[in-house]
């Protein structure tokens, strides 16, 4: 059995932002973490001072790392986000990353607002975690 998502009534619809409010995971599904993955390409430097490429870079290599496990972005159960800076004009392309992902159906996610990140470059991170049914 899969992950479950739920979004339960009296609580906002949180889908348009790139989340959702809950998800079960059946037990003994196996979880696999995935570190903070920033808008890095092979070599570890970060592809473009955007924001927007570096959030799209960062789920990017979220799909890379979850693939080394035989997984894709629909296992993942989890987000924490990191946005140095962050303003609400931020919200739209991580939203827009968001859907471009996991569509209507994406992971619950914490965003937390940074000063700064591992390098002065970097403008986002995530972490992820991921079930395996």
């Amino acid at each position: 059995m899969a992950h479950v998502l739920v979004n339960p009534d009296g609580l906002h619809d949180p889908t348009p932002f790139g989340y959702s409010h809950t998800a079960a995971v059946p037990a003994g599904a196996e979880l696999v973490l995935i570190a903070g993955q920033y808008g890095s390409g092979p070599d570890g430097a970060v592809v473009s001072p955007d924001f927007t490429q570096q959030v799209k870079q960062a789920f990017h290599n979220v799909g890379v790392a979850l693939a080394a496990h035989g997984l894709d972005l629909s296992h993942v159960v989890r987000l924490r986000t990191y946005v140095v800076g962050h303003e609400p004009a931020k919200l739209g392309p991580l939203a827009a990353a968001l859907q471009e992902c996991w569509g209507a159906k994406p992971p619950t996610q914490t965003l937390v607002g940074v000063a700064s990140l591992a390098t002065p470059d970097m403008l986002f991170e995530v972490e992820a975690v991921a079930a395996r049914p």
